[in-house]
């Protein structure tokens, strides 16, 4: 069978045409990623510095959280973290691996997690340092991803009492020290210069 130059030309600019959609399905894979990734990072800030509107913003409003003690709507335990946090220090959370298998609906993602927090127990507050895994559920909606449903996975806990002096006694010379929205130096327009 002979093809003709025509013929040949097409089928090349086909294979373009083709290896330039993989190649935009690739990159877009690689937006979605970061953009979880960027959502999960948001949250992190969110209940580390109080700052409800980033922590809001990382779940759809008719999301769901399995957190622990909490249990129920993702704005329910917005409400519930943000009572905590107005009476605890700042906390840590940090985010490791980050795996993130994209399905037809949505995305499974697994992240593992260490959390360095203060909370209220029966007799006071305690020191508790976690790690364990956020699985969540992830849904693109208008070009933007958001924690649908979440169950948290605790692997380890270490809790210790509460250390002697208070935070600036035990901070010293250790300045700026992290502090809640909005006077943490995040938000601080100086700092943005």
């Amino acid at each position: 069978m002979t093809i003709s130059t025509s013929q040949a030309a097409f089928m090349q600019a086909s294979e373009l045409v083709e290896l330039g959609r993989t190649e935009m399905n690739d990159l877009q894979e690689l937006l979605d990623r970061e953009a979880i990734r960027d959502c999960l990072f948001r949250y992190c800030r969110g209940v580390d510095r109080g700052d409800e509107a980033a922590l809001r913003g990382a779940y759809w409003p008719d999301a769901t959280d399995n957190h622990g003690a909490y249990s129920g709507s993702a704005t329910g335990f917005v409400d519930f973290a943000m009572r905590a946090i107005a009476a605890t220090e700042p906390g840590i959370h940090q985010m490791h691996n980050i795996l993130i298998d994209f399905q037809d609906a949505g995305a499974l993602v697994e992240t593992y997690f260490s959390a360095w927090q203060q909370l209220p127990g029966p007799s006071g507050f305690f020191r508790a340092h976690q790690k364990g895994r956020y699985v969540d559920w992830f849904e693109k909606r208008d070009g933007m991803w958001k924690i649908k449903n979440r169950k948290v996975v605790f692997d380890w806990t270490e809790v210790m009492p509460e250390p002697d002096g208070t935070r600036e006694e035990r901070f010293a010379r250790a300045q700026p020290m992290g502090l809640h929205h909005p006077n943490d130096i995040v938000y601080q327009s100086s700092h943005k210069r």
